[in-house]
């Protein structure tokens, strides 16, 4: 991986890192806070590439909508479900509920 991704992704994980557990935020949240507002998808790849990093709930990344865009690079078919459900995150059809009040904003919380 070139190392302007490898930053770039780095920024991303510790980013993620901080979301806490039961709330969920967003890809273009994420690229929001690191300065890079037009980078969602690139978030996405970041999120995508650590699931061999132990520490980084990528499960708590979601799309714009709340959706579970990402659940197909989980392994089994409703991990990331299942994770989200064990911290109390309701999801009914890929769709988090209440996605306005448990939505993490890194901008909002001065990351």
């Amino acid at each position: 991986m070139p190392k302007a991704d490898q930053n770039f992704f780095e920024k991303v994980y510790q980013v993620v890192r901080q979301i806490p557990v039961g709330r969920v935020s967003s890809y273009g949240a994420i690229a929001r806070s690191i300065g890079s507002p037009q980078s969602a998808r690139m978030v996405g790849w970041a999120m995508n590439a650590s699931h061999n990093i132990e520490d980084v709930p990528a499960h708590r990344v979601v799309n714009r909508l709340g959706l579970l865009t990402g659940k197909h690079h989980f392994d089994g078919t409703n991990l990331m479900q299942q994770l989200l459900e064990n911290e109390g995150v309701e999801v009914i059809d890929n769709q988090i509920q209440r996605f306005d009040e448990i939505f993490w904003d890194p901008i909002q919380e001065g990351i």
